[in-house]
C-alpha cells in the first residue's frame, strides 16, 4: 500500500553557516498524493472484482455467497454461476446435502408501474440448478439419496410494495411473487427454497418398503419382528360386516 508523506527538508551545512532545512517540493507532494489515490483505487477495483467479477458476471467457489444489489442491477443485468460445497446452505436437520450444487441463471431489474407516480422495482431471478441430497424415508426412517434438477423464474417483489393497494383478484402470476428486504436479495435463500421445493412431499426408499413394526420399532425390511399382527379398529367393525354380506 502506497502511503502519503510529505517531503521534509534536509539538512545541510556550508562553510561558516548554521543549518539550513530544505523548502518541501508542491509538484512532488502532488504526484505522491495521485500515487496513494490510484493505489487505493486499484486496490478496491481488484477486491470488487473477486467479488464480483467483469461485466456484470460472477462466478464463486465454495462458501461465499453472492447478494444481488438493486445499485448493481440499475446498471446491467447479473449473470451468476456458482458451485456450492455440502454445509454452506442450512436446509434444515431432516435434509442433507450430499454433492456439491451447481447452479447458474440471470438476475434483472423489472421496473412496474404502481398508481400514478410509484414505481415498483422487481427482481426477476432465472437459472437453474442440481445437486444431490440425502433425506430419511418415509416408511422406514433408512437413508434416501434424491438427485435435485430444478429450472426456476422468480420474481422478487420490495416488501411493503402492495401494502395499501385495494384487495383484487389475485392471478396465478400473482401469486408466485415473493418479497424481499432492504437493497437486495441473499441468492442463498433463493436456492434454499428452491431446493426444498423441488423434492417430493414423501421420499421412499423403494415402492416396496415395508416401514416399521408399529410396536417394536423393527425395520421389516431387514427382519421380521416377533411382535403380534396389527390390531384391528373397533371402528372399522360394522364396515367389515358389510362388506361380509355383500360377498355372501
Amino acid at each position: 500500500m502506497w502511503r502519503r508523506h510529505r517531503l521534509r527538508g534536509s539538512k545541510s551545512k556550508a562553510a561558516g553557516e548554521g543549518a539550513c532545512p530544505t523548502p518541501a517540493c508542491p509538484f512532488l507532494d502532488t504526484i505522491s498524493h495521485g500515487l496513494y489515490s490510484l493505489c487505493y483505487f486499484l486496490e478496491n477495483l481488484l477486491f470488487s472484482a473477486c467479488f464480483r467479477g467483469f461485466r456484470g458476471t460472477i462466478q464463486q467457489r465454495g462458501g461465499c455467497l453472492m447478494f444481488i444489489e438493486i445499485h448493481e442491477l440499475e446498471l446491467h443485468p447479473i449473470d451468476f454461476e456458482e458451485e456450492i460445497r455440502p454445509g454452506v446452505l442450512d436446509l434444515g436437520e431432516d435434509l442433507r446435502q450430499v454433492e456439491v450444487l451447481h447452479t447458474a441463471g440471470r438476475a434483472q431489474l423489472v421496473e412496474e408501474q404502481h398508481g400514478k407516480h410509484k414505481i415498483v422495482k422487481d427482481i426477476r431471478l432465472a437459472g437453474s440448478l442440481k445437486t444431490r441430497v440425502e433425506l430419511d424415508c418415509a416408511r422406514c426412517l433408512e437413508p434416501v439419496l434424491q438427485d435435485v434438477r430444478h429450472n426456476f423464474d422468480l420474481l422478487y417483489r420490495p416488501q411493503g410494495a402492495d401494502a395499501g393497494r385495494e384487495e383484487l383478484s389475485v392471478t396465478s402470476a400473482e401469486a408466485e411473487v415473493s418479497y424481499y428486504q432492504g437493497e437486495g436479495l441473499q441468492l442463498e435463500d433463493v436456492l434454499r427454497e428452491q431446493v426444498i421445493l423441488a423434492l417430493p412431499l414423501r421420499a421412499i426408499c423403494r415402492d416396496d418398503c415395508k416401514g416399521l413394526c408399529p410396536h417394536c420399532g423393527t425395520n421389516l425390511n431387514v427382519e421380521q419382528c416377533a411382535c403380534a399382527g396389527p390390531l384391528e379398529d373397533p371402528r372399522w367393525s360394522p364396515l367389515k360386516d358389510i362388506r361380509g354380506k355383500l360377498e355372501h
